[in-house]
């Protein structure tokens, strides 16, 4: 097939079995991109997961999976290793994207149940039963009616353990600092191309608190920090390092967030286009930034939100 990219490119994706990571996986195999993806998943998720590999094979390319823990340095290795053989004497690595999504999304203090008057008020003013109206709420946005989030029942938030600096330490390795071993690795292996684009992913998050979110959040932000250094020395070397801040998306992760549903709301009324990100905008980003076209755009943060984050008004 035709392809965008110089012959024998490929693309390593850390994560790359749902979300952004398997969405980029099949928007580069379509452009003609080879394929190398790291997941960890249980026996019983890979029913669904290998279908979706099927698809990305079915573009033509070439495609090499590893179902390993990204995060631990010996089994790096050994994915690395087994890249190197199977690139060859032509292949090189033109994409790494870190798309890994496992943190521990826990309060940092208990919940303090705000007093939330809008449902008794409104109940009072039609002379109707408050629990009644609630019910009603919840139905209604469980069914799309984003504009109730403020009259439905809130988001729930657990009551017991809450974040400690292991949680902490093993977030902000799993989902940032966890690019340096794997840009390190493909660098000394030789593995990179002469025109190479890494790619890290983040989130409003990093910079606005949300509940249950603080160890990503900081996860984030390391990640961002990384990012630029990366893209600072490894820069001379050819490997360009760019961030991609996504809006609310639709993905396994976001439903692993405490009170997602209300954020999901929150975010289709604040947003310009009035939906949410798809992990297909995302991946249609990283595409254009891996041609040829953007090879001057490095340590950058680029957000894919649709407006999202510039707009302060609801719908």
């Amino acid at each position: 097939m035709a392809s965008d990219f110089p012959t024998g490119s490929w693309a390593l994706v850390l994560g790359g079995s749902s979300g952004f990571g398997l969405a980029t996986a099949q928007k580069l195999a379509e452009q003609g991109m080879n394929i190398a993806i790291v997941h960890r998943d249980r026996r019983g998720a890979m029913s669904r997961i290998e279908p979706e590999f099927e698809k990305i094979r079915g573009q033509g390319v070439q495609v090499q999976t590893w179902n390993a823990d990204a995060i631990s340095p010996e089994k790096r290795d050994e994915v690395l290793g087994a890249l190197a053989e199977r690139l060859g004497g032509e292949g090189r690595v033109r994409v790494l994207l870190h798309s890994i999504a496992f943190g521990n999304l826990k309060l940092i203090a208990p919940e303090f149940p705000a007093a939330r008057t809008a449902t008794q008020a409104l109940a009072d003013k039609l002379g109707i039963d408050a629990e009644r109206l609630r019910e009603a709420a919840d139905e209604l946005f469980e069914a799309g009616e984003d504009g109730l989030h403020t009259v439905n029942s809130p988001a729930a938030y657990p009551t017991r353990s809450y974040l400690d600096e292991e949680d902490f330490s093993r977030t902000i390795l799993c989902m940032g600092t966890s690019l340096l071993g794997w840009t390190q690795g493909l660098f000394e292996r030789g593995l990179f191309a002469e025109d190479a684009r890494v790619f890290g992913l983040t989130s409003e998050g990093n910079e606005v608190a949300w509940k249950g979110y603080a160890a990503v959040s900081a996860a984030k932000v390391a990640l961002e920090s990384l990012a630029r250094s990366i893209a600072l020395e490894f820069g001379p070397h050819g490997v360009r390092c760019n961030v991609i801040q996504a809006g609310v998306t639709e993905t396994p992760a976001l439903a692993a967030i405490p009170g997602s549903a209300h954020l999901k709301a929150q975010a289709r009324l604040r947003n310009p286009m009035g939906r949410l990100t798809t992990p297909r905008d995302v991946a249609n980003m990283i595409y254009l930034l891996a041609r040829d076209e953007a090879a001057w755009v490095n340590g950058e943060l680029i957000r894919v939100d649709g407006g999202e984050h510039i707009s302060g008004a609801s719908r």
